[in-house]
């Protein structure tokens, strides 16, 4: 009587390296449907059909798998907002920036909604606003060049810089689901607040009334 043959697996094998960047694919899209403390290393391992030590081999943890993605995304963001920035002139500039951040929103749905999540208590990987602010230090020079030839402080045009782009990824959050209009004409219309806006700014701004103490 011959031993009956083994049953093959039905699971692909993988380097390690392959098996890294599944579990990086499969807990980025959990992350993204249901927030850090939501999602469990359980759930994780389940889905790429992995026992937990394979996770924790690879990460660590779940905050180690955490951080990885969200560094992912941060540098992602950050690298195609430097790269649009091609242009000369100051209007065109701002255009890309804000046309930069819709392109990321849209083409990295999942990454986003995982960034504008909070982090968890203790990450390294810091909040949406900090991710907000590193994108407004790239952009901050074009409106320091502006002010000095308009005769504006250009000591300024940091704090600007975190509002325009403060009201660019609030817009973003908006526009994630709603999806219309056309991201050309979400960038238009934000360009045409923020630089016309930018337009009349006075020099030494003060409230008309005084604030109630």
């Amino acid at each position: 009587m011959t031993e009956p043959k083994p049953r093959r697996s039905g699971r692909i094998r993988m380097t390690s390296a392959e098996r890294r960047e599944q579990l990086i694919t499969v807990a980025r899209r959990l992350f993204a449907q249901r927030g850090y403390d939501a999602t469990s290393v359980e759930e994780i391992a389940a889905q790429a059909e992995v026992s937990k030590p394979v996770v924790y081999e690879h990460f660590g943890g779940k905050e180690g798998l955490y951080a990885v993605i969200v560094d992912r995304e941060v540098r992602a963001l950050l690298d195609g907002v430097t790269r649009s920035l091609t242009a000369g002139r100051a209007h065109e500039l701002v255009e890309q920036a804000a046309l930069a951040l819709l392109d990321y929103i849209e083409n990295n749905s999942d990454g986003f909604r995982i960034l504008v999540r909070d982090s968890p208590v203790g990450s390294s990987t810091g909040s949406f606003i900090s991710i907000l602010s590193d994108v407004a230090t790239r952009v901050e020079h074009i409106l320091a060049e502006n002010f000095k030839r308009r005769g504006l402080d250009p000591k300024n045009a940091p704090m600007y810089a975190q509002m325009l782009v403060g009201m660019v990824a609030l817009t973003g959050q908006w526009w994630l689901d709603a999806r219309r209009p056309r991201k050309q004409d979400v960038a238009a219309h934000l360009v045409n607040l923020a630089w016309n806006g930018l337009s009349g700014l006075e020099p030494k701004p003060v409230l008309s009334t005084r604030p109630h103490k």
